[in-house]
């Protein structure tokens, strides 16, 4: 049993690849503490074979891809909860590796994507949903460029840049990335047919079109509901495959740190996501195993 042997993008040009769930409810369902401001990163911490399980959870699923515990792993954040630069380094390290040993533990070819989480993300105040936090592209550019430094030497088959809230921090990532050959997916979060800081979503992925390491872009973290509009401006600037993973249609209540359900679930027309251009599909917070089996079976 091995990693998947070709590249994302290749398999990306003739068929839908799955995506895994929520990493942090599956570790809730497990049993595992998230409270404090590091959340599935305290997890990846203290109890690597929880996220491991986790990981191994949605490949049994029938996951094609495995998004990494890094999302809100950070040198600063956690430097304020006693981890120096090498013991974070080894954490994002651990993150892919975690992930990987999920991947060879089942039959099918399985992707790692090492998530790269927005910078609101480590703030741990809900910032994500915001974005425009008051810093310069550069300022973004020296948060990120370490982490992803770190985690581009683990090993990954991509890079999962996820989450994010607006244009200042997308293009602060893609200048990273841009000339590296590194591949990576660019993924915003969205609200309402624009990001979550209010831009147009037609020039938010235009940012995308021209940056070779780039090998999908779309959304993720939103409600089902906003999905397809999103994909169809994505479709408008860029033939790159699309992505979409988004959340149950729960909504997060950053001062008490939970979820408010929606009354009525919401639908997922994942045949409209697929003929609006998406190629990799999966889900985000509070989709678990369950759901990701049932589109694998589709798929």
């Amino acid at each position: 049993m091995t990693r998947a042997s070709g590249p994302l993008a290749a398999a990306l040009e003739h068929r839908t690849v799955v995506l895994d769930g929520g990493l942090s409810n599956q570790l809730a369902d497990q049993g595992c503490d998230l409270s404090g401001a590091l959340w599935s990163g305290r997890v990846l911490a203290e109890r690597p074979d929880q996220v491991e399980a986790a990981h191994t959870a949605y490949a049994r699923a029938g996951a094609e891809v495995l998004i990494t515990a890094s999302y809100q792993v950070d040198y600063a954040a956690f430097a304020r909860h006693g981890h120096d630069r090498a013991a974070t380094t080894d954490l994002l390290r651990r993150s892919v590796e975690l992930a990987d040993r999920a991947a060879r533990a089942v039959a099918h070819e399985v992707w790692v994507a090492a998530s790269v989480g927005p910078y609101g993300a480590t703030l741990a105040d809900g910032s994500e949903y915001r974005g425009r936090y008051g810093l310069a592209v550069r300022d973004l550019a020296a948060f990120h460029r370490p982490r992803i430094e770190a985690l581009v030497a683990a090993g990954p088959d991509v890079l999962a840049l996820e989450t994010v809230p607006d244009t200042d921090e997308a293009e602060a990532l893609l200048g990273l990335l841009a000339g590296t050959g590194v591949p990576a997916w660019l993924s915003y979060t969205v609200e309402a047919g624009r990001t979550r800081a209010g831009q147009d979503l037609a020039g938010a992925f235009a940012l995308a079109a021209q940056v070779p390491e780039i090998v999908a872009v779309g959304v993720n973290c939103c409600a089902p509901a906003d999905v397809l509009p999103a994909l169809t401006a994505a479709a408008a600037v860029t033939d790159k495959p699309l992505l979409a993973y988004p959340n149950d249609g729960s909504v997060w209540d950053a001062p008490t740190r939970t979820w408010r359900a929606p009354d009525h679930p919401e639908p997922w027309p994942v045949a409209a996501w697929q003929r609006a251009g998406a190629q990799l599909v999966g889900g985000c917070c509070r989709v678990g195993p369950d759901r990701i089996r049932g589109l694998a079976a589709a798929a």
